[in-house]
């Protein structure tokens, strides 16, 4: 492998699916995704603009990822803000922005959880974020997005718990599945003919056996299986030095005392 490292690579496949000229939408903690948004805007695509769950806001420039300042990024760049119902309700159905959102489960036909994992909705083994608007956007919006920083059968499975985000299907009558997802294994979209996901490569270093053993449903594997092309240096010097250089991607993929460490060594540079 190359010198660069997984969030670098997820970053820059999220920034190659987007299209100069688009409007893209972005959640809450997402840093993996703002910086694969701002990797798009520097490189191929300087007519992006941005609407952010940060509040509410929308922009078309950027400033550095950061935890204190995240604001800065979105509100302090913005050209206007408005409330959640807003957003939701009429800018989002209106403008049709291409988002990226992070499945808690998520199924071989792209529905997906982000409410809870294990018992029940009452009484939960593990309650996660909540769906923050992802029930009423699926069901509409045509550019559904997917990205896993931590690829595994607890996120991958057979049977979610509960669906909040609506995939590929057959109650479907407006708008459309996913039509891609990224993890830290591989990049995969939804086969047309059957909304199933279908691994589109690897990569490098990874094998299709770790993929499939970490997969809790069979995916469509095509044949030969490409490698997923590796950043280039342009789109490492801008994530390192210009998009990200406290590294604030790197928390998607870290846990516990690890990702404890980060934060704080994060937030003491910040200041």
């Amino acid at each position: 492998m190359s010198d660069f490292t997984i969030d670098e690579l997820i970053c820059t496949c999220i920034s190659r699916q987007i299209v100069d000229g688009e409007l893209v939408a972005q959640g809450i903690a997402t840093p993996l995704v703002a910086a694969g948004y701002l990797l798009a805007k520097l490189t191929h695509a300087p007519n992006l603009s941005f609407v952010s769950a940060i509040g509410q806001a929308l922009s078309d420039t950027f400033a550095p990822i950061g935890i204190a300042t995240i604001e800065e990024l979105w509100l302090g760049q913005g050209l206007m803000s408005f409330g959640f119902v807003h957003g939701a309700c009429d800018f989002l159905p209106r403008f049709g922005p291409k988002e990226f959102f992070r499945p808690g489960q998520v199924d071989r036909y792209g529905n997906f959880n982000n409410l809870f994992m294990g018992g029940s909705y009452t009484r939960p083994r593990l309650r996660l974020p909540g769906s923050g608007g992802i029930a009423d956007v699926t069901v509409f919006e045509d550019k559904v997005y997917l990205y896993v920083p931590r690829h595994g059968r607890h996120t991958f499975v057979e049977q979610l718990d509960i669906r909040s985000g609506l995939g590929h299907h057959p109650a479907r009558t407006t708008g459309h599945g996913p039509r891609y997802l990224v993890s830290d294994l591989g990049q995969f979209d939804f086969a047309p003919e059957s909304g199933r996901m279908r691994l589109l490569s690897l990569h490098p270093g990874v094998t299709l056996e770790r993929v499939q053993a970490k997969t809790g449903f069979p995916l469509i594997i095509p044949s030969p299986i490409p490698p997923t092309p590796e950043p280039t240096a342009e789109e490492l010097h801008y994530l390192r030095q210009v998009i990200d250089p406290l590294g604030v991607r790197t928390l998607e993929l870290l846990g516990g005392a690890a990702r404890k460490n980060k934060l704080l060594e994060i937030l003491q540079k910040e200041h």
